[in-house]
């Protein structure tokens, strides 16, 4: 007979990501069944994502209504560029180095200490929060000549990295029915450049100085792809000739002249989308890829990947953890390619939230994806008619080794996204429905929104499902960024309504007692330190199985769930 007074400890790290294709019964211990604004984070654990708040202070003006969406954000020669209505517009951005006191008097001779200036004007106006300033001169990391609570604002407090933006200026004009644009960065004289297409208008160059020059030819009018190959320019998705690519002659995106090495080459099916990868260029249609490879318009050659697979939508395509990654029928897929040169497999990674994926593309508006490098780490979001931000719903996607870890987003919606790496520092950018440029993975919540985070564990049995355990003590292994502030709730019996329901216990720094040294963060400790606190929960109720779930405040610095160790004595046999 099993000693009922003996206490059970099972313990298991937070690892596998969110599964929605297994039975509860069957998931490892560590895996989750809810995974909401937590990020499998490639440090061990689930982690509660960092928030976003707006990368330009000021609003993308808009052509003709204020429900115009961003269109197009990037950072370009220093600048924010962004699209809405029919213009093209370009700002600066960077944050505060010092703390800036409400009662800082700046009447015409103030200085702003910043990060960095580039990408200012010589003299104009900022945006810090809600208070303008405007300044006459700049140095590499300050602003000089300021004048504070201009236009009629209040002077205010402001943090140390607090968003410093200038007003937006406008850099093309008349581009009519513009779509959503896509763009590439090249340089094929020397000069750097970045070219935009928007699905309707000629597609556009800028120079360094942001001066504007359509590309000319008429046959790539309306593009609404554009890649650099093998120093051609490709333009791809005119409405006219949907499954057509046409390539620029070498080194030169407005000439086409056939006899100097410029072409076209038509595809079977309907273009949604290219990229280059390695030495090919991948061209992605509603149901077949391709692969173009070669030099020069003498020996490119086309080839089929595969001619039974397709991809929803051209802006689910990106480089991803060494691979081209992309949104199909049947959920996330990647085109790896392999050890023999020149060849491809292609593989489904979505399994696990298939039911995630076939609920969300169903009548999304916007889809739209990004890559943050330093986490190997793909977002994908879904933009439906009528949803608001808050409910608004994505998936990210971890490659762990040769895995992939998955959880859910909700509340952001961006209808365009950039990620760029300036000096060292991963830049995600999203433009919104509102007409704001954003910056992810910045701040404590969703641009003032509590981020809704939440973990549920499956429904655990400690390999027996016919006993009652007595759930004595709870002991939680995080790794905090500061202080926390969140939930932990014991659930029973997949959550029945007739078995126990205790009330909440907080899992914050001031609540929660450690085991091997204080839980608030930086306060210093013993056994272990404070980095990664084990903290000891005493808890009550019983069940056959148990599950425990985590909701964040929303509004504390995210934090990493690495483990649990859960401490039970056996009851009777049902």
């Amino acid at each position: 007979m099993p000693d009922s007074s003996r206490v059970n400890p099972v313990a298991f790290n937070c690892e596998g990501g969110l599964i929605l294709n297994r039975s509860t019964f069957l998931m490892q211990s560590g895996e989750a069944l809810e995974l909401q604004n937590f990020e499998p984070d490639i440090g061990g654990g689930y982690r509660r994502i960092s928030g976003f708040k707006k990368y330009v202070n000021h609003i993308v003006p808009e052509t003709s209504a204020s429900s115009e969406k961003v269109l197009m954000t990037t950072i370009f020669a220093n600048k924010v560029l962004a699209a809405r209505g029919e213009k093209i517009w370009s700002s600066a951005s960077t944050t505060t180095a010092l703390f800036i006191n409400a009662s800082t008097s700046m009447t015409g001779s103030g200085t702003l200490t910043v990060s960095s200036t580039s990408g200012f004007s010589s003299s104009g106006t900022l945006q810090i929060n809600s208070e303008i300033f405007t300044y006459t001169g700049v140095t590499s990391t300050t602003f000089t000549g300021v004048t504070r609570a201009a236009s009629s604002t209040s002077a205010a407090s402001h943090a140390i990295s607090d968003i410093v933006s200038e007003t937006w200026t406008v850099r093309d004009t008349g581009r009519t029915n513009a779509a959503k644009y896509s763009f590439e960065r090249f340089n094929f004289d020397g000069n750097d450049k970045i070219i935009v297409v928007d699905q309707t208008n000629a597609p556009t160059v800028f120079n360094t100085s942001l001066s504007a020059t359509d590309v000319s030819e008429s046959s790539v009018a309306g593009a609404k792809h554009v890649v650099a190959f093998k120093g051609h320019m490709f333009y791809s998705g005119m409405s006219s000739t949907p499954q057509e690519l046409v390539f620029s002659q070498p080194f030169d995106e407005d000439a086409f002249s056939s006899g100097s090495g410029a072409g076209s080459i038509k595809v079977d099916d309907t273009i949604v989308g290219i990229k280059t990868f390695r030495e090919d260029l991948f061209i992605f249609c509603e149901n077949r890829i391709f692969k173009l490879s070669g030099t020069s318009s003498a020996n490119f050659a086309m080839v089929p990947v595969t001619r039974n697979i397709g991809c929803v939508n051209g802006n689910t395509i990106q480089e991803f953890a060494g691979d081209l990654i992309f949104l199909g029928p049947d959920g996330l897929r990647t085109v790896a390619g392999t050890a023999r040169i020149g060849d491809v497999e292609l593989g489904t990674i979505s399994k696990n939230v298939q039911p995630l994926f076939d609920k969300e593309i169903i009548n999304s508006e916007i889809f739209e994806s990004v890559v943050i490098q330093d986490k190997t780490q793909y977002r994908i979001f879904f933009s439906k008619v009528g949803t608001a931000q808050n409910l608004t719903k994505g998936v990210i996607c971890v490659r762990k080794g040769d895995t992939y870890e998955f959880s859910e987003t909700k509340g952001i919606r961006p209808s365009c996204t950039d990620a760029i790496v300036v000096a060292g520092d991963v830049i995600i950018l999203h433009g919104d429905f509102s007409g704001y440029v954003n910056r992810q993975e910045l701040g404590n919540d969703f641009d003032g929104t509590a981020i809704a985070g939440k973990y549920r564990s499956p429904d655990l049995t400690f390999s027996d499902l016919g006993v009652r355990k007595h759930m004595q003590r709870v002991i939680v292994n995080y790794k905090p960024e500061s202080a926390i502030d969140a939930n932990l709730f014991l659930r029973y019996d997949q959550e029945s309504a007739d078995s126990p329901r205790p009330a909440a216990y907080p899992l914050d720094s001031s609540s929660v007692t450690a085991q091997y040294a204080v839980a608030i963060y930086g306060s210093g400790g013993t056994y272990g330190g404070t980095s990664q606190p084990s903290v000891r929960q005493s808890v009550e109720g019983s069940g056959f199985t148990v599950a425990l779930r985590v909701n964040d405040g929303g509004i504390t610095a995210p934090y990493s769930l690495k483990g649990f160790q859960l401490e039970y004595q056996i009851g009777a046999r049902r």
